[in-house]
């Protein structure tokens, strides 16, 4: 029965284990794919993998990254960014509670987003017919997912996510510890880019959508919840 409500995913990381630079929840990855979903009529609940606080990555308070599709509106806001002050536990979440499950994305969640209890809770999603989508860094929360039947999420399937080149260019090579497009490759997957770095690229296979990076955000949102609505 149809619930109409997201889950969403948010990193609890706020630095890199190698390098000093600070990191977190790419703020836009939330806020685009929220306010969406929101003006469709959805309800979001956000949550994470330790629960609690979640960090901001820095770079994506810069002016002109906030003025993308009203996130500095969203920042502005003090009631929804409150909603990042003491998040639910992913593992404690209720699956029947919700429609899709979204993982956004940040560097942070390369650190915590393959955890055994968040792998859980997204094969749960998947077997009992829901959706599962992630934007960006996001598909790390897919690589380690095996459902009912023993297959890994993501073997055979279509998805995308960031991509080398765009690690390259954001001067993460060397502090990432590890290479997405790589490791999606390795489990099966079958990953495609955009032709270019950085532009929106949505890869929709039947109940498992996923945006390239930062910019693919919204379309991520506008692909769930034609999905959603289709239904």
């Amino acid at each position: 029965m149809a619930t109409g409500k997201i889950l969403i995913i948010v990193t609890n990381v706020r630095e890199y284990e190698t390098a000093g630079m600070r990191t977190g929840l790419w703020l836009g990855e939330l806020t685009h794919f929220y306010d969406h979903a929101l003006d469709n009529g959805f309800e979001l609940e956000i949550a994470s993998p330790a629960g609690g606080y979640v960090p901001i990555d820095p770079e994506s308070l810069a002016h002109d990254v906030l003025g993308e599709l009203g996130t500095d509106r969203r920042y502005q806001d003090r009631e929804f960014m409150d909603l990042l002050k003491n998040t639910e536990k992913a593992g404690d979440v209720n699956v029947e509670d919700h429609d899709a499950i979204y993982f956004t994305g940040g560097h942070g969640v390369m650190f915590d987003f393959r955890d055994k209890e968040l792998a859980a809770l997204t094969a749960r999603f998947h077997d009992s017919g829901r959706i599962v989508s992630a934007v960006c860094h996001g598909p790390a929360g897919l690589l380690d997912v095996i459902l009912d039947n023993g297959d890994a999420l993501i073997k055979g399937r279509n998805v995308t996510g960031f991509s080398w080149a765009e690690e390259k260019a954001a001067q993460r090579a060397d502090a990432v510890p590890f290479s997405l497009q790589d490791e999606l490759i390795e489990r099966g997957a079958k990953y495609s880019i955009a032709d270019k770095p950085f532009d929106t690229h949505v890869v929709n296979d039947g109940r498992l959508i996923t945006g390239q990076n930062p910019g693919s955000a919204r379309a991520v949102g506008e692909a769930v919840v034609a999905a959603l609505q289709a239904r």
